[in-house]
Formats: C-alpha cells, sequence, structure tokens
C-alpha cells in the first residue's frame, strides 16, 4: 500500500514537470483518442495544437519580457520601497505545485470535472491541466493556515468547481468577441474577475455619458482610420508605455539610447497585435477535428448537448482588448501600489508580474463588449481591490512558500504577486474557510455554488446576456 502511495504522487509530478507545452498536446491527444478520433487524426491534432501553442508562448514571452522589462523600469524611476515582494506568477506556480496541496491536485481537477460533467453542472471539459495550479495555490494557502490537508483539497475542489461555472457562463460572450467556437477558459486567475466587471459595468450604464461612450477596437479604428488599427494601436501605446520607462532616465544611456528603446518596444508591441491571432487561428485549425469527434460522441450518447473545450486564458490576450488595457494599466498600478501604500493599505509594490496584467480582464472584456474605456476603469477598480487582498495574504503567501521550500529571493522576507496573490476568489474562499469557518464554509460555498448553478441553468441565455453573449434578439 505505501508503494501505491508514493508511486501515484510520483507520477502527478512527472505530469506536473512536462509543463504546459508537452500537457497539452499529450491531453488532446487522449482525450481525442478516447471521443473517438482516429489516432492519424488525433495525433495530428495534438501536434497542431502543441505548436501552436509554443507559437502563442513565444509571442507571450515577447509580450511580457518586454511589457515586464518596460514596467519594472517604472518602478525603478519611483524610488519607493515595500516591504512585500512581488514574485511573479512562475513563482506562485512554483509553490502551488511544490506544496502538500499540489501533489494531489492533478487527480482532484479531474476527478471535479468528470463529476460535474456527469451530473451536467457543467458543459467544459477542461484540457488545461497545467492551470490547475490555480486551485494548488488556494488550497496551499488553506494548509498554511489550517494544516488540514482533507480541507484543503476540499477548498481546491471548489475553486475547481467554480471556475468550470465560470467557463460555461463566459464561454458564448468569449466565442463572440474572440471568434473561438466551442471554447471556454477555466483560468483560476482571469475568471476570478467576471463577477466584478459585471456590476461594475452596470453602474457605467447607469452614468450619463460615459455610457454613451464607444471604443471598442473596431469602433477606434473606423473613427481613427489606420491609426485606430491593431498594428498601429500597438505602437503607438507601446511608445508611450516606453517614455513612460526610459524617456529622461540617464541611467539607461543618452537621449539617443532611450528613444531606440523605446522605438522598439513599439516595434515589439505591433508585432504581439499582429503575430498573436495568427497563433490562435492555427490553434483552431487543430482543435476542429477534436471538436468534430465530441460533437459525434456527446451526440451518440446525449442527444444535442452542447459541449465546451477548456483552454488557458492565455489564447485571449493577443485581442488588440486585452493587450491595450495591459499597456494603460501598467502605469495605473504602479500609482496604485504608491497611493495606496500612503494610505497604509498595500504594501506590494508590483514588479516581476506587472507583465501578467493583460489576463487580468482578458475574460471580463466581452462584458464591456471591448469597450476599452470602460475596462480601464474596470481595470483600476480591480487592480486597487488585488492589491488590498494581496496585502491581506501576504503571510498565508510567504507561509505556502515556506511549504513548498520555496527559494526567497535575497533579502525578501514576504512575498506576493498579482496572479495569484492578489486573486479575490482565492481571497473569498481563504477568508470562508482557511481563516474562517473550516469544514462549515466550504459546505456553505458548495450550497451556494450548487444554487447558483441552478438559477443559471433555468435562465442561461439572461445569464450569458449579462456577462456579454449574445442577447435576445441579436443576429446571428
Amino acid at each position: 500500500m505505501d508503494t501505491i502511495l508514493n508511486f501515484i504522487p510520483a507520477v502527478f509530478d512527472w505530469v506536473q514537470s512536462l509543463g504546459a507545452t508537452l500537457m497539452m498536446p499529450l491531453m488532446i491527444f487522449i482525450i481525442a483518442l478516447i471521443l473517438g478520433a482516429k489516432p492519424g487524426k488525433a495525433f495530428r491534432a495534438s501536434l497542431t495544437i502543441g505548436a501552436a501553442f509554443i507559437g502563442i508562448n513565444l509571442v507571450l514571452n515577447l509580450l511580457t519580457g518586454s511589457l515586464g522589462a518596460a514596467a519594472q523600469a517604472m518602478v525603478a524611476r519611483t524610488g519607493v520601497q515595500l516591504d512585500v515582494v512581488d514574485v511573479g506568477w512562475p513563482a506562485a506556480a512554483a509553490i502551488a505545485f511544490g506544496g502538500t496541496v499540489g501533489t494531489w491536485i492533478i487527480p482532484v481537477g479531474i476527478a471535479v470535472n468528470i463529476f460535474m460533467l456527469a451530473i451536467r453542472a457543467t458543459k467544459t471539459l477542461n484540457v488545461d491541466i497545467w492551470n490547475f495550479w490555480h486551485f494548488a495555490f488556494t488550497g496551499g494557502l488553506v494548509y498554511a493556515a489550517t494544516s488540514n490537508l482533507a480541507l484543503s483539497l476540499g477548498v481546491a475542489a471548489l475553486n475547481a468547481a467554480i471556475v468550470l461555472f465560470l467557463a460555461d457562463w463566459t464561454a458564448p460572450a468569449i466565442q463572440k468577441l474572440y471568434n473561438l467556437p466551442g471554447i471556454s477558459i477555466p483560468h483560476g486567475f482571469t475568471a476570478a474577475y467576471v463577477p466584478i466587471a459585471i456590476p461594475l459595468n452596470w453602474v457605467i450604464d447607469r452614468i450619463p455619458g460615459l455610457n454613451k461612450v464607444d471604443a471598442d477596437p473596431e469602433a477606434i479604428r473606423r473613427r481613427f482610420g489606420v491609426m485606430g488599427e491593431p498594428l498601429v494601436m500597438g505602437a503607438i501605446l507601446g511608445a508611450l508605455v516606453g517614455c513612460f520607462a526610459w524617456l529622461g532616465d540617464a541611467s539607461v544611456g543618452n537621449l539617443t539610447t532611450q528613444i531606440q528603446k523605446i522605438l522598439v518596444l513599439a516595434i515589439e508591441m505591433a508585432a504581439v497585435m499582429m503575430l498573436f491571432p495568427r497563433m490562435v487561428a492555427i490553434l483552431m485549425e487543430g482543435l476542429i477535428p477534436v471538436s468534430e469527434a465530441a460533437r459525434e460522441f456527446m451526440q451518440k450518447r446525449s442527444g444535442d448537448r452542447e459541449f465546451y473545450i477548456g483552454l488557458d486564458s492565455a489564447v485571449l490576450v493577443g485581442h488588440p482588448t486585452a493587450i491595450a488595457l495591459g499597456l494603460i494599466l501598467t502605469p495605473i498600478t504602479i500609482a496604485l501600489a504608491i497611493g495606496l501604500s500612503a494610505l497604509g493599505v498595500n504594501r506590494i509594490l508590483p514588479f516581476a508580474d506587472l507583465a501578467v496584467l493583460p489576463f487580468v480582464l482578458a475574460m471580463a472584456a466581452p462584458v464591456t463588449r471591448g469597450n476599452i474605456v470602460r475596462g480601464v476603469i474596470i481595470g483600476t477598480f480591480v487592480i486597487a481591490i488585488g492589491l488590498m487582498i494581496g496585502t491581506a495574504m501576504c503571510d498565508l503567501h510567504t507561509a505556502a512558500a515556506i511549504d513548498a521550500n520555496f527559494v526567497f529571493p535575497e533579502g525578501a522576507s514576504r512575498i506576493s504577486s498579482i496572479c495569484d496573490g492578489t486573486n479575490p476568489l482565492t481571497y473569498l474562499l481563504v477568508t470562508l474557510t482557511g481563516t474562517g469557518l473550516g469544514w462549515i464554509g466550504l459546505a456553505v460555498g458548495v450550497l451556494l455554488l450548487a444554487v447558483i448553478i441552478f438559477f443559471y441553468q433555468k435562465n442561461n441565455v439572461a445569464w450569458e446576456a449579462i456577462a456579454g453573449g449574445p442577447r435576445p434578439g441579436d443576429e446571428e
């Protein structure tokens, strides 16, 4: 028995070590075979999807590397020192998978997905197993607070279930705005902001003047012509961010060097705007055979039951709205961190994770129908709340890092990250269970989710329209 108990975690540790690049095509291949696709088709589809994700990650690395360097230069220019170090999402993922809960998160996440599919509580088959680390992170904070592994795994499972619901709820809106048929996004970080964006968008709808501002990428392109095209818009926003970061900073060199860095960032942001959609198109090409096999499989067994394939929110961040919001919100986030620290409610100076800002509103963008002005307003609010949440959770974040044997940066005694340290859903679950009601809190969370799913399924069209999906009467 001990051998088996040691073998199972070792297998899942090996699966985790594959990383997203290998894990995604492997899961697609296995699932395609289970759904009845021919081995040759399944193999080609999985390779195409793997190649697309490599392309997406290459472009994403260009985005995060370039934007991150500019953002960190802005931070350095402020001269502000705060005592909680933003170690970034790769460190948060390592902490999540390396902790006690992370050992078991893959079988727990898969079991939750299978159970919810079986009882028709979700339409999403989540193949994005790498991002189960978000659920492990939440469970890891609960474990740091309680040392109760069973409770921590239960909270991680509830987190996974909530995110599957959020994926279903937002799927029609995401498919419409991003042109991703049959796709949902069960991403533990990005999905958490949708329930906050919806009421904020409702408030904006009732503010005279502001509710008439039409600022989605297509409206901007119509109004400004070539200057409003995504390629040009990326270059302009990249140049503006570069000016904030380097213009007048003698530490990076003379004026010629400063201008060179600004222009390079502008070209790189333009490249991201152009290349990202091409990579997503390749991804969709690979998913077509899998989607067809899934549809035939479900029709044979469940009639016309709808079925989504759950992917990483990385497939969304190449949209002009997401990139524009990420670029605009970068200096705003730094200003918020400084302002809130002066009020005594923030101890985090964003640094390593500033480049993930395009992810924050990627799933909430359809709520505003891609409106960039509304997105900036909502983003400013959620980032302010997130910094306060991250400050409140930094001690548990640090304790989870110790449990995972994380090597702290030199001089750091407390750590956090924008992703997932400022996650409002994580904070809610940890407060309800880990530092609150324990098992009773978990039971309350499960009951609330069941009630929400019940009402959603009774009138899903209206719910999905609120999240940015097609409204009743919309033309196809």
